[in-house]
């Protein structure tokens, strides 16, 4: 199937490192490994950090503009692609450009990592929630990334064309470069991986300082790989004497990273599932993270990691207190890590999901519109 593909929350290129991008990355993979061809038609980004209804009018037209410039494309060289394909879509990033070809072209649309938040029906970000929600409407099938969506998505999507797509990744290289690590030593290794930014990437880092503070007498290091604005506050949160900072890593020395700690500790304040979750996963690593969102999804809570309730510090520090004083238990959390991945969360796995993702969306389009799949 030839699928074209957009992603109006970020651009697959954009330079700055989130675990959105690398996400919409794997499905491109996942899709090709599939025997997709999938081409990207748009580099259009529609989000925005403010609302407004002047800003998100301005954004439409531009948004149509673009998708008339690739109908005319189409249409002159012969490249009308069998499917379309958007990732990650919500009021702050809608998609005007896949649905109005998809309608111009008679096309499945299918939308990846869809979420809803019905508070912004009205204010400032009414205008970008009524266009996300009529490109659900429009979608012949959708994938939440998390069961945490399905509640708002069943308002607008029909259950029939709505399922949870579990997030995966390339595990291979995680894998490979952690086969050589030896067992969990005292002091424990612990690693976080984040951007350093406002916000709740800001609050987690506050949890996690204050939580290992009320650890000062146990014995552990602490890694920490990440940049950003708030970097200089944030650091000095933590004991110099304890804790590294690398700045911010390139995916490529990622793996190696992973494979020189023990336990990823990350308290994953308000993050949709937290993409290293799945990176120190592959790579054996306990984690002690936040319930939050789709990270019980992500981290199977007793068996790869330990869960706490979001916010809570002394929760989150009694967690890594236990993996302290237990390496017995670090061995078995990163065995069932490894188990979590290839098992639910591999790029296998997130290929033969995503292809009976996007035949279901033919075949659902076909008897919408009353024509037989090509």
């Amino acid at each position: 199937m030839r699928i074209a593909f957009t992603a109006p929350m970020k651009p697959l290129d954009d330079p700055v490192p989130s675990g959105d991008r690398t996400m919409g990355r794997l499905i491109l993979r996942a899709l090709e490994t599939a025997g997709h061809e999938v081409s990207v038609t748009s580099r259009f980004r529609a989000w925005r950090k403010d609302g407004g209804i002047d800003m998100q009018l301005a954004l439409e037209a531009e948004a149509r503009r673009e998708a008339a410039r690739i109908a005319r494309e189409w249409r002159s060289d012969g490249t009308r692609p069998d499917a379309f394909l958007t990732y990650h879509l919500y009021h702050k990033a809608p998609d005007w450009i896949g649905p109005a070809l998809a309608d111009a072209f008679d096309l499945p649309y299918v939308v990846i990592e869809a979420s809803r938040a019905p508070k912004r029906r009205t204010g400032p970000w009414s205008h970008g929630f009524a266009a996300a929600d009529a490109a659900l409407a429009r979608a012949d099938r959708v994938a939440a990334l998390h069961s945490a969506d399905l509640g708002c998505l069943k308002e607008v999507v029909p259950a029939d064309r709505l399922e949870v797509c579990p997030p995966f990744l390339d595990e291979a290289p995680f894998r490979d470069a952690a086969s050589s690590r030896s067992a969990a030593t005292s002091p424990l290794r612990l690693l976080a991986v984040g951007m350093m930014r406002p916000g709740d990437k800001h609050a987690s880092y506050r949890l996690l300082a204050d939580a290992l503070a009320l650890l000062a007498g146990r014995p552990w290091q602490l890694t920490i790989a990440g940049d950003g604005p708030c970097r200089t506050e944030i650091a000095g949160w933590f004991d110099p004497a304890r804790v590294t900072f690398t700045g911010a890593l390139a995916e490529d020395d990622m793996p190696a990273l992973y494979a020189r700690h023990d336990v990823l500790v990350w308290p994953a304040i308000r993050e949709a599932f937290g993409f290293v979750f799945l990176e120190a996963q592959a790579s054996g690593l306990a984690v002690v993270g936040g319930d939050t969102f789709g990270v019980p999804e992500v981290v199977a809570d007793g068996k790869s990691g330990l869960l706490s309730p979001e916010g809570d510090t002394t929760a989150f520090a009694a967690n890594i207190r236990r993996l302290i004083d237990d390496p017995g238990l670090v061995a078995r959390l990163a065995s069932g890590a490894r188990a979590n991945i290839a098992q639910r969360h591999s790029l296998a796995s997130g290929a033969q999901r995503l292809d009976a993702l996007m035949q279901a969306a033919g075949a659902t389009h076909a008897a919408r519109s009353g024509t037989l799949p090509s």
